[in-house]
């Protein structure tokens, strides 16, 4: 995390004047540019961005998400585990970019084509780009229409309606996202559905902290 506008840490909207110091452009401090161009994949934010509840729900994403990729390396980094850890991410990835996503699974699906070092290599870079992409109301209720999907046949008329009402409430912006994800936890706890039970799009963070309250 850097300081706002800081010469030295601000991540942007800092001012580089020139060498006569007469005129200056916007850029980042000094610090945070050498910072992010030794670490391009790491999570960071500008202080006084974190202010705004969707980059900061956005941020703490990121940063679990490049936790829980250390692990994976940490474990070996073996393709079937990347399988894995894809197919758990598939909706959170979903809700920043479908362009990614389908990217990642064409990599996921040829690992042949790849040095094994190359293959989680350009998985993460792919990851983390898309993941830098806003994930507005728009894409989040796509997501929870495609998992509302899994229901179609457990769920009553009146629960399916119930549903959908509550996405197109989310996507109007008449509630937060935390309103139909609850429904749809439920369901999933409900009716024991196996493969939305691993989607980390669900609790892709810690629920106390309560980050999709305000989304």
């Amino acid at each position: 995390m850097f300081k706002a506008r800081s010469p030295s840490s601000g991540m942007e909207r800092v001012k580089v004047y020139s060498k006569s110091g007469k005129s200056f452009t916007m850029g980042s401090g000094l610090f945070a540019r050498a910072f992010m161009d030794r670490f391009p994949l790491l999570p960071v934010e500008d202080e006084g961005r974190l202010q705004d509840p969707g980059i900061r729900e956005n941020f703490i994403e990121r940063v679990f998400v490049y936790h829980r990729w250390q692990e994976f390396v940490e474990q070996g980094g073996r393709t079937r585990d990347l399988v894995a850890f894809h197919a758990a991410h598939k909706y959170l990835i979903m809700s920043h970019s479908s362009k990614h996503l389908k990217e990642l699974g064409v990599l996921v699906s040829n690992p042949g084509q790849f040095e094994r070092a190359e293959l989680p290599a350009r998985y993460f870079m792919t990851l983390m780009d898309g993941l830098r992409l806003t994930a507005t109301r728009k894409k989040h209720a796509n997501v929870l229409q495609h998992m509302a999907g899994y229901f179609k046949k457990q769920l009553s008329f009146f629960e399916k309606q119930e549903l959908l009402d509550v996405i197109g409430q989310y996507r109007r912006g008449l509630v937060p996202l935390v309103v139909p994800l609850t429904l749809i936890r439920h369901y999933v706890g409900k009716y024991e559905e196996p493969y939305l039970k691993d989607q980390l799009y669900l609790a892709p963070h810690p629920l106390e902290l309560m980050l999709r309250n305000h989304v």
